[in-house]
């Protein structure tokens, strides 16, 4: 399966990758925050034209599914489902932390900063098998984990880490799509969104104000 179309909106930047055997052709924009659902579709046009390749002619359709903006992670989705079923053909997702381990060799941690001093990882062996789950770790933790594994990242991190290259590390995961992978992708959260943060805050408010009511 060497004909497909990979997209990633889960950070700041916006990463289409259209595949048709050995012609690839990426756009890579580096700076595309909150314009991904502007930027998306001509970049998708301009990757399938590049390589001769119609949405019908793709053997799948991938998308990576985070954890990341949230925003961006239900735009990416919202398009590979709706290209694939347009076009009736299956759909694979990837996380940004296997994109992030696929630009390396040997075993990985791969980082995403999560905002407020955190970071999401998840640590990879050669093979791309988790030996470390996901998980949303402070600073000291991260630090501890470098120890035991190379950090990849494409964020600047406050550790020695290694760049990665999101285009090149989704291409390398996308090709590495097997029969028993594909499915409808789902949105790869480790913490709840800031919209939802604000709801549960809310609810718990208006959930204590009997009480302190009642104890008055």
């Amino acid at each position: 399966m060497n004909k497909f179309l990979a997209l990633d909106t889960t950070g700041g930047y916006l990463t289409v990758i259209a595949a048709n055997g050995g012609a690839v052709h990426t756009v890579f924009e580096e700076d595309c925050a909150m314009q991904h659902s502007v930027r998306l579709m001509g970049a998708v046009e301009e990757a399938l034209a590049a390589v001769r390749l119609a949405p019908q002619g793709c053997d799948f359709f991938c998308a990576v599914t985070g954890p990341g903006s949230f925003t961006g992670i239900r735009i990416g989705i919202a398009a590979v489902k709706g290209l694939a079923a347009a076009a009736g053909r299956p759909m694979l997702g990837r996380t940004s932390l296997q994109v992030l381990a696929y630009n390396a060799r040997g075993k990985a941690l791969a980082a995403v900063p999560a905002g407020r001093g955190n970071y999401y990882v998840c640590g990879f062996a050669e093979d791309k098998s988790v030996c470390f789950a996901p998980a949303c770790v402070g600073e000291e933790e991260l630090a501890a984990l470098s120890r035991e594994y190379p950090l990849y990242a494409y964020a600047p991190l406050p550790l020695p880490y290694v760049q990665a290259d999101p285009a090149a590390g989704l291409l390398s995961a996308a090709r590495a799509a097997k029969e028993g992978e594909f499915g409808t992708p789902a949105a790869f959260y480790l913490r709840r969104s800031q919209a939802e943060e604000e709801r549960l805050r809310r609810s718990r408010a208006e959930e204590e104000r009997p009480r302190r009511g009642g104890g008055a």
